[in-house]
Order: C-alpha cells, then sequence, then structure tokens
C-alpha cells in the first residue's frame, strides 16, 4: 500500500515515520532543522493521517514504508521504529542507514505480550467509544509525554486522525501484536543509530540491549527529555542524528 508522504528538499534520502496517534506532520520541526541537504520525506503510517487503512499488520506496514519511500536513511520514532524495523529486514537492500527513537524490537514474554494486546484491544474499542478530540487529551495526559509542551504535543495535528485508523493501528500493529524480533537483530548489517531519551528508563534499557545486538550500531542518550526526544529537544536531536548521519 502506497502511504500519503510530504517531501521536502533535495539530495541523500531520508524517510521519517511517526509514533502512535501522529501524523506525517510531527516530523516538521525535525526536518526544518535538519535543512535542505536531504530529501526529506515524512510519512503517514497506516492509520494515520491520509493512509487512512489501519488494518496492516507490522509486516504489511514495513512493505508499506519500503513502497512508499526512496532508500537512503530511514527514522522511527517509537510505533515508527518498531515498524522500520521490519521494513529494514524484509528489505535489507533498500537502506543504507537507520536510526531508531524510543523503540522496542518486541515483548518477549508471552505473558506480557497477551496482556498488552488485550488491553490495546480494549483501548481501541474505547477511542471509538469516545472519539479522537477526548482520547488525544487523554493520550497525552500520560506521564510518558510529561516532558512536551502544549506547542510540541501538536494536538491539532493528532485530532485530524480517526478513531477507526487509530483503533485498527492498535489492533493490527500494536506493540501486543508484535512477534519479538530481537533473535533477528543480527541480521541488519546496515548503520544504526539507536537513540533513547534519558529520563526514559525503560528506553534507554531498551535501546542498550538493542545496541549490543546489532552488528553495527550506535546508542545516544539526549540528556533532560523523555520518550518523544526528537519533540522535546528538537536541536540537540537534530544536531546527534545529522551529525551521525553526515559520517555515514
Amino acid at each position: 500500500m502506497l502511504l500519503a508522504s510530504t517531501t521536502t528538499g533535495t539530495g541523500q534520502p531520508i524517510t521519517c515515520v511517526h509514533g502512535f496517534t501522529q501524523t506525517s506532520h510531527s516530523w516538521q520541526p525535525f526536518v526544518d532543522l535538519l535543512g535542505n541537504d536531504w530529501q526529506r520525506t515524512s510519512l503517514d503510517a497506516p492509520g494515520h493521517g491520509q493512509s487512512v487503512d489501519g488494518t496492516r499488520t507490522l509486516e504489511q506496514c514495513g512493505d508499506d514504508i519500503a513502497e512508499s519511500s526512496h532508500g537512503g536513511a530511514l527514522i522511527g520514532y517509537s510505533m515508527g521504529a518498531r515498524m522500520a524495523l521490519h521494513a529494514v529486514l524484509q528489505h535489507p537492500r533498500s537502506y543504507d542507514s537507520l536510526v531508531l527513537i524510543s523503540g522496542t524490537p518486541g515483548i518477549e514474554d508471552d505473558q506480557e505480550r497477551q496482556t498488552r494486546q488485550n488491553n490495546d484491544n480494549v483501548l481501541a474499542d474505547h477511542i471509538e467509544t469516545i472519539g479522537v478530540d477526548a482520547f488525544i487529551d487523554e493520550w497525552l495526559s500520560q506521564p510518558l509525554f510529561a516532558g512536551l509542551s502544549n506547542q510540541a504535543a501538536q494536538r491539532q495535528h493528532r485530532i485530524e486522525n480517526t478513531a477507526k485508523g487509530l483503533a485498527d493501528s492498535l489492533r493490527y500493529a500494536g506493540t501486543g501484536t508484535q512477534r519479538p524480533i530481537w533473535d533477528v537483530l543480527h541480521l541488519i548489517d546496515i548503520p544504526v543509530l539507536v537513540v533513547a531519551g534519558e529520563r526514559d528508563a525503560k528506553f534507554v534499557d531498551i535501546a542498550q540491549r538493542m545496541t549490543n545486538a546489532l552488528p553495527n550500531a550506535t546508542f545516544i542518550v539526549i540528556p533532560q527529555v523523555g520518550h518523544t526526544v526528537h519533540l522535546e529537544d528538537t536541536d540537540t536531536t537534530v544536531s546527534a542524528i545529522r551529525g551521525w548521519l553526515s559520517q555515514r
């Protein structure tokens, strides 16, 4: 499935995939600071923005991203990082570098993973019951996003999503649906930058483990930020990623 996208600039291609409840617009502050030395494509992930069909498994999302991007570097945040991992594993010759921000290769414990899937299905039903506006307010009130300012939270763009799209995204590609892929990380032989926020202890630990499992990985912790690294401190995150990409 070809995903809706926005492309700016020329040069080496970079594709960005956002997190749950966001849209391609969420990358605007990041790509603006990154500059015109790259061709920057921001995708609407399945079930988000103009890519309204959320009935896509993570494997299908990986194929969709590969079909909708132009090679070069692939950057994913949170849900987008999980999708990006699948894109690279399923299309190993399509990209020359990968950046994972606050991502995970999946939940290894079977019972914990099933519990997460059950909870995601309940949350999906809840979204369809209360509607997007009310759900986005609930979603952003979580401690996970405490570091976001009102502007950085980008609520006005999140509420452009549909309740069905977000609900289906959880049902088909939520973390609980993800077969853990820790055991195949060693197959990713392109350079990988793994990024986490200092205040997001859970994902710092996951990021360190991923770095150790990947054959060609660099780990960067962005200080004094939480889960939404690239929105809480865009300047530092862009500087780190731009410096790493320039060395490629």
